[in-house]
């Protein structure tokens, strides 16, 4: 089957996936561009599952201002070579990193992050509430369960929809750029100021 060059041209300017990734891709779905974004997507989200224990020593310490001085944001993104930190495409990261926690305000980086005792005030509320509702005990877990995840989503920066794609999350867009440049990042801490 011949492979139309520009969807090919699209498909890499889109994914990062090279010459031959986006032909394979694009072969395996038949010509249909959006099969072969998802598929490329799937083996992107593997390579970066493999790359996750690599040591990120890296990096760069990205500032970003909003609001005419009001909101202040430091944020620091590690990757595992200096040469990948200064890359376009890392520093564009690093500034669309940092204008989500400006905009969103996370309080953790992830739920590994947060205080067993505030999980636990949490569920707790939620658990007095829907008792009150006298919803029964088996329909309460999987009700916790679905508010716990949306507590999380909140509070959590890297389970946050992603201020420039709210279909994907900040992590979505973190493995994404795993895929693309081929080295394990990581947010390893932030700071958010303002008046």
């Amino acid at each position: 089957m011949a492979i139309d060059t520009t969807l090919i041209a699209k498909l890499r300017e889109q994914t990062g996936a090279g010459v031959l990734d986006a032909k394979k891709a694009l072969n395996e779905a038949n010509n249909d561009y959006d099969k072969a974004v998802e598929l490329l997507r799937k083996r992107g989200q593997k390579v970066a599952a493999k790359k996750v224990d690599r040591v990120a020593s890296e990096g760069l310490v990205e500032a970003y201002v909003h609001g005419q001085g009001r909101v202040g944001v430091l944020v620091r993104v590690n990757c595992e070579t200096d040469f990948v930190a200064r890359t376009d495409s890392f520093k564009q990261l690093a500034h669309q990193l940092a204008m989500h926690i400006a905009a969103f305000d996370p309080t953790y980086i992830a739920r590994a992050d947060v205080p067993a005792e505030i999980v636990a005030k949490e569920k707790d509320v939620h658990t007095t509430v829907l008792a009150k509702e006298g919803k029964p005990a088996n329909v309460v877990e999987k009700i916790l369960e679905g508010k716990m995840t949306k507590f999380y989503s909140e509070v959590c920066f890297l389970e946050q929809p992603f201020v420039m794609d709210d279909k994907k999350s900040v992590q979505d867009i973190i493995t994404e750029k795993i895929a693309e440049l081929g080295e394990n990042i990581q947010v390893s801490a932030f700071k958010r100021i303002s008046l």
